[in-house]
This record gives structure tokens, C-alpha cells and sequence, in this order.
């Protein structure tokens, strides 16, 4: 038994459908992300599953026990908020007791609870300061402490690195996901960030228009889109119609190949069997870091995208440039078709 069983959940604002007929099983201990655009769905299912939002029709169950219409303080849940909701005149390990003191846990023991929670995120040395005296990520560590002294079963996370600069969000991703492992609480995450999710999850849920469009690990979802959807939003991909697909590959379904997994060849190069090739012309190349991008114009009219590594030395690559005729190749086996 799943510890969350979402089954035909519903919710609707006026004409809007937000979430359309979902169903989800989350299990006990794993990290999980509800990955989507905005106004896919994801935060409103977060929501419901905390009591915020009351659905229109469906199931939630909690560990086995109904819970869709149970209100938020009688939930063996906690959610994380993107503004942190931390009270302001308040001492960092005063903020932690407070869900403690509300339970009427004796000061002694809250103190001592609240003390361990800090010290889990790395924090001690704060535990007298006010929330105004902390950085971003200190107070993103103290939110998180509070939500686990009070030991729920499940963690729920709402977008809650958004506000942070992208070396601190990259920090604290790595946070997260330790501090995830070292509790052993499922942890419910929502964001629009691919690479965010890829790089913490367990499993990811890809929204779009309030329905679920795939369900699979960071690997599944990126190397074998489901629908045309999910092989675009997730990072970049070439996708072939089946039309085009038909005439490269003999094949009679929609396919997506990734930037990655085309290299750039020169004109009249001898490629393997297993391979394939389409010609084109550069027509910009774009230097970013540990990448160069190439946009190539194929004979077909269609644009690809191919992505490079920049392994060599400076001043000893023989990178293509715009303008430049090439070959773009790819293995038969990098290909993915697609079903809907």
C-alpha cells in the first residue's frame, strides 16, 4: 500500500479546470516532485493533499485513512512555503518550538527537540538570532527544521528554493536532498525548474493542463518521453513528425533525439551502420560555458539543435562555425519514439 493513494482527484475554479481526473501513489521515504509550467495543476494538488483546497471529486488516502476533507491541522503533514512564513519577533529556536508549544510539549522537551531539528540543518549558531539577522538559505534551513521537529509523515514543499540566487538554490538542492536521506520523510516538492527536479528527485510527476502526462524516475522521463509535451519541456529535443521520421528512420511514429546525442561531423564522412545522418548548414553557434550550441538548417527545412562539450583546450578546437556545411549524426539507438 502506497503511504499517499490519490485516486480520480478533481478541482475546478469557475471555468477553470485546474485539476483534471488525477491519480497518484507516493511511496513512504521517496522524494517526489510535481513537475509543470505554471497553471499545470501541480500546486493545487499539493494543496489539496495539505487541506488548503477542498477537491471537487476524488480520493486522498493517508497511510490507508481517508483524508480529503479532513482540515489541514489534523494531517500528519507540513508544508514548506516559498516566503518561509517565519514569525518575525521571534528567535530562530522559538520559531522551531512553536508547532512543539501548540502540541503542548513540555519546555524542556521542546527545547530539546527544537535544538536537535537545528542542529540537523547545520544551524546552531543561530539559535538566538531573529529571522531578519539570517540569510535566504539560513532561513530556508530554519523553515524546513520547523516543518521536521513536529516528525509528519510527509513533507510537503511548495516551490520553497524559488527566491533564491541560482548558487544558493544549487547549494541547498544538495541540502535538501541529504537532509531528505538523513530523516526518512517523504518529501512532496513542486517546481518548474527541470533541472531542479532531475537533480533531486526520486520520481518525477510531469503536469500539463491539469492532467498528469508521465509518471517515471529523473532517467525515464528524460530519456523516453511519453507525449510531445514531456520531450519538450523536459531540457531540449529534436522532435521529428512522424512524417519526417518516416522518410530518415523508416519509422511511422514521432521521435525526439536530445542536443547531446547529435555530433557534428564534416561533409562525406563514413558513419556506422547503426547510425544516422542528416545534412545541413550551421546557422548560429553560440558558446555557453561548458557548451557550445549549434542551430543547424537541414536539407529537410527543418532546425536542429545540437549541443557540444567543450572538452578541448582554448585555442586548440576546431569547433564548426556559422556557415559551415556539416553532417549531423546521431546512433539509432539515442532515438525516442514517442506514443502520443
Amino acid at each position: 500500500m502506497a503511504l499517499i493513494e490519490i485516486r480520480n482527484l478533481t478541482k475546478s475554479f469557475g471555468n477553470l479546470k485546474a485539476v483534471d481526473d488525477i491519480s497518484l501513489d507516493i511511496e513512504s521515504g521517496e522524494f517526489i516532485t510535481l513537475l509543470g509550467p505554471s497553471g499545470s495543476g501541480k500546486t493545487t494538488v499539493l494543496r489539496m493533499i495539505a487541506g488548503f483546497e477542498d477537491p471537487d471529486a476524488g480520493l486522498i488516502k493517508l497511510n490507508g485513512e481517508d483524508i480529503t476533507h479532513l482540515p489541514p491541522f489534523d494531517r500528519d503533514v507540513n508544508t514548506v512555503f516559498q516566503d518561509y512564513a517565519l514569525f518575525p519577533h521571534m528567535s530562530v529556536q522559538e520559531n522551531v518550538e512553536y508547532g512543539l508549544r501548540t502540541r503542548k510539549v513540555p519546555k524542556a522537551e521542546r527545547a530539546k527537540q527544537a535544538i536537535a531539528a537545528i542542529a540537523s540543518v547545520k544551524l546552531e549558531e543561530t539559535v538566538d538570532r531573529l529571522p531578519h539577522q539570517l540569510s535566504g538559505g539560513q532561513r530556508q534551513r530554519i523553515a524546513l527544521a520547523r516543518a521536521l521537529v513536529l516528525r509528519p509523515r510527509v513533507l510537503l514543499l511548495d516551490e520553497p528554493l524559488g527566491a533564491l540566487d541560482r548558487q544558493l538554490r544549487e547549494e541547498m538542492q544538495v541540502e535538501l536532498k541529504k537532509i531528505q536521506r538523513d530523516a526518512g520523510i517523504t518529501f512532496v516538492f513542486v517546481t518548474h525548474d527541470q533541472e531542479e527536479a532531475m537533480r533531486m528527485s526520486d520520481r518525477i510527476v510531469v503536469f500539463n493542463s491539469g492532467r498528469i502526462e508521465q509518471v517515471g524516475t529523473p532517467e525515464q522521463v528524460y530519456e523516453e518521453p511519453r507525449t510531445n509535451f514531456v520531450a519538450g519541456f523536459l531540457g531540449t529535443a529534436n522532435i521529428f513528425t512522424a512524417d519526417m521520421a518516416s522518410k530518415l528512420l523508416g519509422t511511422s511514429s514521432t521521435v525526439s533525439i536530445r542536443p547531446e546525442r547529435i555530433r557534428l561531423q564534416a561533409l562525406g564522412t563514413k558513419i556506422d551502420k547503426s547510425e544516422t545522418s542528416i545534412v545541413g548548414t550551421i546557422h548560429e553557434a553560440a558558446f555557453v560555458g561548458a557548451n557550445t550550441i549549434y542551430i543547424i538548417e537541414t536539407e529537410f527545412g527543418m532546425k536542429l539543435t545540437v549541443r557540444k562539450t567543450n572538452t578541448e583546450l582554448l585555442g586548440q578546437d576546431d569547433s564548426f562555425v556559422a556557415g559551415d556545411q556539416v553532417m549531423a549524426v546521431w546512433r539509432n539507438s539515442h532515438v525516442a519514439q514517442i506514443p502520443v
